[in-house]
């Protein structure tokens, strides 16, 4: 599979919130840089898990809009607004933020991130 479709398939899922599949689509080496609203974060990939088991607590759907996906090589650039349904309101479907991530991938999963996001 390609570079590029492999992360189209990542940001088409709900994955961001089953722990066992994100597993397995990223590098054992994986380190996630992310210039966030609190700041720089560097995330390996128990941390990426961690967020991942947080993020599942809090919310029951999470549905990524991607409107740009350019790769070249191994390296895809993905921008995307990511929406979420809570656990205490499921019908409602909110804006959580808007990313732009570059992803290296090595051994067809994911291996470096480069993320900035904004609320």
């Amino acid at each position: 599979m390609k570079a590029k479709d492999i992360v189209a398939n990542f940001y088409k899922s709900d994955v961001v919130l089953d722990t066992d599949a994100l597993d397995v689509l990223l590098h054992d080496d994986v380190l996630l840089e992310w210039h966030s609203t609190k700041g720089f974060l560097q995330l390996n990939k128990p941390m990426i898990l961690d967020l991942s088991k947080e993020l599942n607590k809090a919310y029951v759907r999470s549905k990524n809009n991607v409107s740009h996906l350019v790769a070249k090589g191994d390296t895809v650039t993905v921008r995307y607004t990511q929406y979420v349904k809570t656990i205490e309101n499921p019908r409602e479907e909110m804006l959580l933020a808007h990313f732009i991530v570059i992803w290296e991938l090595k051994d067809d999963k994911l291996f470096r991130g480069y993320q900035i996001s904004q609320l």
